[in-house]
């Protein structure tokens, strides 16, 4: 086999190496400051497109900016809508590296002078803390990006008369069209558009491709780069694939214009400088890269929003369910929307009261799992529902309600999370000890069940019959457990690794019963609240069984 192969081969791993050095050193570099940038400036399509795009040519790579974007979509920090600016400037910032590698490495061909830089780079990363080792790194990067792109040419130039614009597809449609595929599978291979480009930029100086053929294979190189946005959406929300797919599918349109523009954009440089074009092939090429990345954000950018009604109609909204009240055209009027959560929450309500009950009851804890997992994922979509619900000034006695459901979403969700300490509650119903105050607190579950299902208000009054009431109960009766609980560990009558289990489990009944008793306060009172009310409500929370106080402070011990 021919050495130059080698060669080139050996050029594109160093080449690899150098952007993977490069990236990490300058993503340590800029630290957080770019993820607060992304999330900070990016309030229009536009502002999202210029800061896609400086983020992409700080950090020299559009995949983990992409990535980035679609885990803000995930976590909430920015729509949907916004992310698709982040996605449109990222095309155009990763073309930052054709150009360096077109005159630098192609033209100035400073590969050798490179090399003092890799060894300062290394140094620097070696005996040098925080920044400076972070910025060692990336200048490591850099030059060896450019011994890569050094090694590359030699290969090529091994391969002059070997390989020719004949060996590959003809300069025909479909031979176009090849090209693109090929251009595609390469990048899948090597996880960077910016190595094929550069493998491009040095095969098209060298003569081993012709222009045509080289922008068929930068724009596939292009479309191959979408692979790692569009794995980051696998088991994501909505927004997430959405915005993971709005990049497949803004590339794919972006090159399909790409690839109309190539016979165009050749015979203008053939009319305007034939001599230029045909001494500087590798700067024409980049030159389309950046034209049609450029062309593309400018056409879209007006379009953004009829772009995201597209998404939204190819990536139709998955029905969580319990949440089919939660209609985004009733935020026009806050009272139907604030019911619609109040319907949602008090039906979430029900489900964990009944896995709760069967969990006090001997029940199967896969079952108990799956119906907790369906309603965690719905008490999250209720919460993202509930965020834009704009209570006006004129609106002020909407507020109570507004702040009553989001403490029921956050007494809802300790509670799932309490649900899930399954041997807390096995134990809670089998230890003999213990099995009177699960029994208690089992009943009043069901009671409250019971409630939420018929709609009726849940009376108070004795132990049976209301949340409160059990939970002062259980809040006096846990007091006598414990002292009993830890004189019988000190008197050697019970072993401490028993006891302490036992005083847990105490603490446990405890909490969940506070968490039912603020549930069915929220839910049966939100209309009525007052501001005084729930301010002095705060003080009952700050109280809770996770900090608690003064008289409730003895079972919080335990």
């Amino acid at each position: 086999m021919n050495q130059g192969i080698f060669d080139a081969l050996g050029g594109l791993g160093v080449f690899l190496l150098g952007m993977v050095v490069m990236t990490n050193g300058l993503k340590s570099l800029a630290g957080d400051a770019l993820r607060t940038a992304l999330a900070r400036f990016t309030n229009s399509p536009l502002s999202g497109a210029v800061t896609g795009a400086i983020s992409t040519a700080v950090i020299q790579s559009s995949s983990a900016t992409t990535v980035t974007a679609v885990g803000f979509v995930g976590a909430g920090l920015i729509t949907f809508s916004q992310a698709l600016g982040i996605i449109f400037g990222a095309n155009i910032g990763t073309t930052i590296t054709g150009w360096l590698v077109a005159i630098l490495g192609v033209k100035l061909k400073i590969g050798s002078l490179a090399l003092p830089l890799v060894l300062l780079g290394a140094l620097m990363n070696l005996f040098l803390k925080r920044r400076w080792s972070a910025l060692g790194m990336a200048l490591a990067g850099f030059g060896l990006i450019f011994v890569g792109i050094g090694l590359i040419q030699e290969g090529m130039a091994g391969l002059q008369g070997i390989v020719t614009p004949a060996s590959f597809p003809n300069d025909t449609l479909t031979g176009r069209f090849l090209l693109v595929l090929i251009g595609v599978a390469f990048t899948l291979v090597t996880q960077s558009s910016s190595a094929g480009i550069a493998t491009a930029l040095v095969a098209i100086h060298a003569g081993t491709i012709s222009f045509p053929q080289g922008a068929a294979l930068v724009i596939g190189m292009d479309v191959g780069t979408t692979a790692t946005a569009a794995l980051a959406t696998i088991g994501g929300s909505t927004d997430v694939r959405r915005t993971g797919f709005a990049h497949v599918i803004y590339n794919c349109m972006t090159a399909l214009g790409a690839f109309l523009l190539i016979t165009p954009y050749a015979w203008a440089w053939t009319s305007i400088a034939p001599d230029w074009f045909r001494a500087n092939p590798e700067i024409a090429l980049v030159g389309f890269h950046t034209l049609f990345n450029l062309l593309g954000v400018i056409v879209v950018l007006p379009l953004t929003n009829a772009f995201a009604r597209l998404m939204i109609r190819l990536v139709p909204e998955q029905p969580v369910k319990y949440t089919q009240r939660l209609d985004r055209s009733l935020y026009e009027s806050p009272v139907i929307a604030l019911n619609a959560v109040r319907g949602t929450l008090t039906e979430l309500a029900q489900v964990i009261f009944s896995q709760l009950h069967s969990l006090l009851t001997g029940g199967s804890i896969a079952e108990i799992e799956t119906h907790l997992a369906d309603t965690d994922a719905a008490l999250n979509r209720t919460r993202d529902y509930l965020t834009p619900v704009d209570i006006s000034s004129s609106q002020q006695k909407l507020y109570p309600r507004q702040l009553a459901a989001i403490h029921t979403i956050d007494h809802l969700r300790r509670l799932i999370d309490r649900c899930r300490e399954f041997d807390r509650g096995e134990r809670a119903c089998t230890d003999t000890e213990l099995a009177p105050l699960g029994e208690v607190l089992s009943n009043t579950v069901a009671q409250a069940l019971a409630t939420l299902q018929t709609g009726t208000d849940m009376p108070t009054g004795s132990v049976t019959e209301g949340p409160d009431a059990v939970w002062q109960e259980l809040d006096a009766r846990s007091e006598q457990h414990r002292h009993e609980l830890i004189a019988n560990a000190a008197s050697s009558k019970q072993d401490a690794y028993v006891t302490i289990g036992k005083l847990d489990t105490l603490r446990w009944i405890r909490r969940v019963a506070y968490h039912v008793w603020r549930i069915m306060h929220y839910l049966q009172d939100e209309a009525t609240d007052t501001q005084d009310h729930i301010e002095g409500l705060q003080h009952s929370e700050e109280v809770s069984a996770d900090r608690p106080a003064n008289a409730r402070e003895r079972a919080g011990g335990q």
